[in-house]
């Protein structure tokens, strides 16, 4: 590095400690008042969860196993798609339709070698499960094109009050190139009808060029996202580099900023921008440095969880615990650790009976009694 790399570098880790200061909130140790109950062993990596209307949850496996699990059995689900299970990349999130009972539709995300290029990269996908079988699979969403890079696919779903379904891509590895750029995938937060179809107010429609489903723009890597059920706003958390992970208000045709600005620095000490702020780019309700790696996020309502309602709950993927933050309206307040050392937490929600399930790499589906 010479002097005046130096001197740039310096200048960013004090105006980056400064900041920090400012805005860290330390987060406190667990208050251990609850135990666990394994409710699905030996699922590696247990990436999405939702629950059927009979109890029974269906999980996706990283590998490109669907599990169907039901009185503490594990079934796989046949005529699952082939996936592109290469890095971060493999069989992702899975959701129900809001009207599920009456239409059966599932969707979900997952690493596709389909497309243009070797590799791979995000599709959306909707199905039916009939006798333990995906059926009437639909494609509604490939990112394209394909590339062999391991990191960056997202990927959440949800959907909001208006029926309307967004998912989540990361940029793939190519920061320098997809995040900013409307005329290309990833990077993005995209909606869609539930049918795969473009809605007419989409931000970019119309403009020559564009990917009319996207949503919001200057992403890294959201592998958290869930609707605020108050609000009814969509909230994203993604990961940063070094530093610099999260949590976002999702607003029609914003751009959050990556690489442009970043409260982190890259893997190997070396500056990403200057900048933390500019004008015109969404400024983060909350980000963490040092980086917990965030992944899966959910809203406390259920009373079960007095202390917890009404705040949020987050994995950390590099600390191995679930980190409770604390909000007041759209502040975060506090955060405090849960599940200390449970291992990597790659997601978290709330099922329809009130408790919190973590899906823990290596371990599987983890209930939390409340004593």
């Amino acid at each position: 590095m010479n002097k005046i790399g130096l001197i740039l570098f310096t200048f960013f880790i004090c105006s980056c400690q400064a900041q920090i200061k400012e805005n860290d909130i330390q987060v406190q140790n667990e208050v251990k008042n609850y135990t666990f109950e394994t409710v699905a062993s030996g699922i590696d990596i247990p990436w999405g969860m939702a629950w059927l209307p009979d109890g029974s949850i269906l999980v996706t496996e990283k590998s490109g196993i669907l599990y169907h699990i039901k009185n503490g059995q594990k079934t796989e689900v046949k005529n699952v798609p082939v996936v592109y299970n290469r890095g971060q990349g493999g069989l992702l999130d899975i959701i129900l339709h809001p009207n599920y009972e009456k239409n059966g539709w599932i969707y979900m995300t997952y690493a596709s070698s389909e497309g243009d290029g070797d590799g791979g990269n995000t599709k959306l996908i909707r199905a039916k499960l009939e006798n333990e079988s995906l059926t009437s699979i639909e494609s509604l969403y490939k990112c394209g094109p394909n590339t062999t890079k391991g990191q960056h696919f997202g990927s959440r779903i949800v959907f909001d009050n208006e029926g309307y379904l967004y998912f989540s891509a990361g940029e793939r590895g190519n920061h320098f190139v997809n995040p900013q750029d409307i005329k290309r995938d990833n990077g993005k937060i995209y909606r869609l009808n539930d049918d795969g179809t473009i809605p007419k107010d989409n931000p970019f429609v119309g403009k020559e060029g564009a990917k009319e489903a996207i949503y919001s723009y200057g992403h890294r890597n959201p592998q958290g996202m869930i609707k605020n059920p108050i609000t009814g706003a969509i909230w994203a958390h993604e990961h940063g580099p070094q530093g610099g992970d999260e949590i976002n208000i999702i607003k029609k045709g914003a751009n959050y900023g990556w690489p442009v600005v970043t409260y982190g620095i890259d893997y190997d000490g070396t500056i990403i921008s200057p900048d933390k702020e500019k004008p015109g780019i969404e400024k983060p309700i909350y980000y963490w440095v040092p980086s917990i790696a965030p992944c899966g996020m959910v809203f406390v309502t259920s009373d079960r969880y007095p202390n917890w309602k009404g705040n949020l709950l987050v994995g950390s993927l590099k600390f191995q615990y679930l980190e409770l933050v604390k909000l007041n309206g759209n502040e975060i307040i506090g955060r405090q650790k849960i599940a200390t050392d449970i291992g990597r937490v790659r997601n978290v929600a709330q099922g329809p009976d009130g408790y919190i399930y973590m899906g823990v790499e290596g371990k599987g589906i983890i209930k939390i009694i409340p004593n």
